[in-house]
């Protein structure tokens, strides 16, 4: 499996080798040995999986403290664009993002600290998202964050008439004042190499 850093190091790409032939196919899609040796101690306790159609957007979305979490995402079928917003004040990258496509042909798959917000647009004609995550739901921690804020400037590759929000999603508030995730705090050293 290939570990590649991204334009913010803390989010990683992680891509499998896919052994195929005529029968099918065959990848580890988690290893806990690859993700200690390059992110540090993560316990997955949720798995979740969802369905959706082409221009579908899912987020911008973290849950406050003390129920953050991390997610290891990727697409189980069709093509998404991912993506991962700092939210840790003080942070040298705050306020950025990255975007990556998952491919459900390729098996890639994304992490996303503690300390971000996470959304994905759907590119294919529909999708089947799946992710892990280092801690349980909680509805009362909920934050997010509105998908087309101009201060995040994020381009989601597709037309904006062409994106579907859900009611919540498209109520979220601007990127400001969010005081939860001190970088001091929420960098790879404090939270998974403790």
């Amino acid at each position: 499996m290939r570990v590649t850093s991204t334009a913010i190091p803390d989010v990683l790409e992680f891509e499998p080798d896919v052994l195929g032939d005529e029968r099918g196919y065959f990848f580890e899609s988690f290893r806990r040995d690859l993700i200690e040796e390059h992110i540090g101690r993560v316990d997955f306790v949720q798995d979740n999986e969802s369905k959706s159609s082409r221009g579908v957007l899912r987020g911008l979305h973290f849950q406050r403290p003390p129920h953050t979490q991390s997610k290891l995402v990727r697409v189980v079928r069709g093509r998404v664009l991912d993506v991962a917003v700092d939210i840790r004040r003080g942070s040298p990258w705050y306020g950025r993002y990255v975007a990556c496509e998952l491919d459900g042909e390729r098996k890639n798959e994304l992490w996303v600290p503690k300390g971000f917000a996470h959304g994905f647009v759907v590119l294919s004609d529909e999708a089947v998202f799946s992710y892990k995550c280092d801690s349980y739901y909680q509805p009362s921690s909920e934050g997010g964050l509105l998908w087309n804020d101009p201060a995040l400037g994020i381009d989601w590759r597709l037309e904006e008439t062409d994106i579907r929000v859900s009611g919540k999603d498209g109520g979220l508030p601007g990127f400001s004042g969010i005081e939860d995730f001190p970088y001091s705090e929420y960098n790879a050293e404090s939270v998974y190499r403790r």
